[in-house]
């Protein structure tokens, strides 16, 4: 059986397992899989004042790391692939839309829409100005990134058989130590207590997004979390959206792009790949069921 260690960061329940391994071997590898998901979060959340990520905003220009130059440049991928819709600077219309509580007051979206744009980030040779009273949200992408990384300290490592899922963001390594394939299950978007499918992952990657637990619901309307950058209002189209792909970042990315761009996600998805679940506005599932 395989030797598991769960926790909670990045607002999510997190579990990691490693099999083949003794224990003794094993728990040291656990431990620093945690730590390193807390201290991306510790880097990246948008929710902590302290974070290096908070410390970007406010108009001052900053030096970017490495790591952090790097996820800009997928972000920049991203951005342009989506034709603009996957912009991490959309966050701030959350303080129009609070899912948490349920409340919206669309009030605000005229004064907020201004305040989003990716393109008006100002950068020069890994140097970063974010302009005054913008704000950017790595949400959609510092989780899978941290999937990648985990799994990647764990190769180096010389595990073979392991899995990171970080709330549904999930990265095998190899298969079971019996040569069977990890199976995970896809939350049903109506009722995210029962999997609506169950699938096979030997590794590689899986992502999901969807209108789950954070929707509310306006005027007798039910309207999820995924929020236009163009309009302020949350798109419409799928449910839900699962990709397969060797790295979490990139399933993460590709489902998230597929929600945004609403009805013609689904088009747009098997444009890119054959490895993926979806359930379209009326709840029928579309997609492989491996």
């Amino acid at each position: 059986m395989p030797i598991t260690q769960s926790f909670k960061a990045m607002g999510s329940p997190c579990e990691l397992y490693l099999d083949g391994l003794a224990q003794g071997l094993a728990l040291p590898l656990l431990q620093m899989a945690q730590r390193e998901v807390q201290a991306l979060e510790q880097k990246y959340s948008r929710y902590l004042p302290g974070s290096l990520l908070s410390q970007w905003h406010g108009g001052d220009w900053h030096q970017l790391d490495e790591e952090s130059a790097g996820l800009f440049a997928y972000a920049d991928a991203c951005f342009e692939q989506s034709d603009g819709l996957f912009d991490p600077s959309s966050g701030i219309l959350r303080q129009a839309w609070d899912f948490k509580s349920g409340d919206c007051n669309p009030d605000l979206i005229e004064s907020l829409l201004p305040k989003v744009g990716w393109q008006k980030l100002e950068r020069k040779d890994n140097q970063l100005r974010i302009p005054k009273g913008m704000a950017i949200d790595f949400g959609g992408i510092v989780k899978e990134y941290a999937a990648d990384k985990v799994a990647s300290l764990w190769l180096n490592s010389g595990v073979r058989h392991g899995l990171v899922n970080l709330g549904g963001d999930i990265r095998a390594i190899g298969a079971m130590a019996n040569g069977q394939a990890w199976r995970v299950g896809v939350s049903d978007p109506r009722n995210p207590k029962n999997a609506i499918v169950k699938l096979s992952l030997v590794n590689e990657s899986l992502a999901s997004s969807g209108d789950y637990q954070r929707v509310l619901t306006l005027a007798g309307k039910r309207y999820s979390h995924m929020l236009s950058p163009f309009t302020g209002w949350p798109v419409s189209g799928l449910q839900a959206v699962s990709v397969k792909a060797p790295l979490c970042v990139v399933a993460g990315s590709m489902s998230t792009i597929a929600m945004l761009k609403g009805a013609e996600g689904l088009s747009w998805l098997a444009d890119q790949t054959d490895d993926y679940f979806a359930v379209d506005s009326a709840g029928d599932a579309i997609g492989y069921k491996n």
